[in-house]
């Protein structure tokens, strides 16, 4: 090849690359967003299995249409795969396969309330902590840390115990955890964006404190909270299974996959199953929730994916 075609194909080289260059300049910011989300694998493998676990939990009892807590003392301690027993039966013959899906639509359905609590109320507090300073920052950041401050089991363990079992409690005990673990963490955000140059420029458009909190602030601490908010899920479905272990979540007959292994303890050596395959549902919920929450913080940090970058270059 002579000098002047390798020039050439440089040169054509080079033209490509612009071209790319300019359309990638020219792609919406949702398109761009969901592309990244097509590439990650976390991301992809824990949403199939959040929604094989949705699936279960939703639709699950639909189509067994089988009862919950019906008994039969002649089936008892069945294993998987039995006759008219897909998981197998407990100790009093009621159906693991049923009690499991309606187990997965209970954790669920608390980790949703957690979730939203603890999002709502952490965002709101934290921003209003982290922009008006002052003695509303004293106050809430003192009661966020006096909150964070203790286990949460511990404080779980006392809300239930004083307000009652179910799940009501459950869901209050641990949404406060939660909500002063977001708080703090936008509150850090929202105090960082109040001095950037956009912030002092809409001050001194006159703009009102709320238009700003709600045009040019929550925008931009929407993504670290939802990614936060994702993983204490993941935590929310834990410290459901353990108050239900213990005898303070779910109430009997209505089924927990912690209260379903904590029935099961007493037959590991004979029936492990019993214990297993709840605890199997609990891991593949967590599992799939801590995988999209790692994938979500990959495709938001612009800093994890430059320095993912680095590395692949190296």
């Amino acid at each position: 090849m002579s000098q002047r075609d390798a020039v050439e194909e440089r040169r054509v080289s080079w033209e490509q690359q612009l071209v790319q260059f300019e359309e990638e300049q020219h792609v919406p910011p949702l398109r761009r967003m969901l592309q990244r989300m097509r590439h990650n694998k976390l991301l992809l493998f824990g949403s199939a299995t959040g929604i094989l676990m949705l699936f279960a939990g939703v639709f699950g009892p639909i189509i067994s249409g089988a009862d919950y807590a019906a008994q039969s003392f002649q089936d008892i301690h069945l294993p998987p795969m039995s006759d008219g027993y897909l998981l197998g039966s407990d100790g009093l013959g009621r159906d693991l396969a049923i009690r499991t899906f309606v187990g997965i639509r209970v954790s669920l359905i608390v980790a949703a309330g957690v979730t939203s609590l603890a999002l709502v109320a952490g965002v709101v507090l934290g921003m209003l902590a982290g922009y008006y300073h002052g003695w509303s920052d004293r106050l809430i950041g003192g009661v966020v840390d006096f909150v964070w401050g203790f286990p949460l089991i511990l404080v779980a363990v006392l809300f239930a115990g004083g307000l009652g079992e179910g799940l009501f409690p459950v869901i209050l005990a641990v949404g406060l955890v939660n909500t002063a673990a977001i708080a703090r963490v936008v509150r850090g955000e929202v105090y960082t964006l109040s001095e950037r140059e956009f912030i002092e420029a809409a001050h001194a458009g006159g703009y009102s404190h709320f238009r700003i909190m709600w045009r040019h602030i929550l925008p931009n601490i929407l993504a670290p909270a939802f990614v936060l908010a994702s993983y204490y899920v993941a935590v929310a479905i834990i410290a459901e299974a353990a108050l239900s272990f213990i005898g303070l979540g779910a109430q009997p007959p209505l089924p927990s996959l912690g209260q379903m292994v904590a029935d099961g303890r007493n037959f590991l050596r004979q029936n492990h199953w019993e214990s297993t395959i709840p605890g199997i549902a609990i891991v593949m919920l967590v599992l799939s929730v801590s995988l999209i929450g790692d994938g979500l913080r990959d495709v938001f940090d612009p800093r994890l994916r430059h320095e993912a970058k680095g590395v692949d270059e190296e």
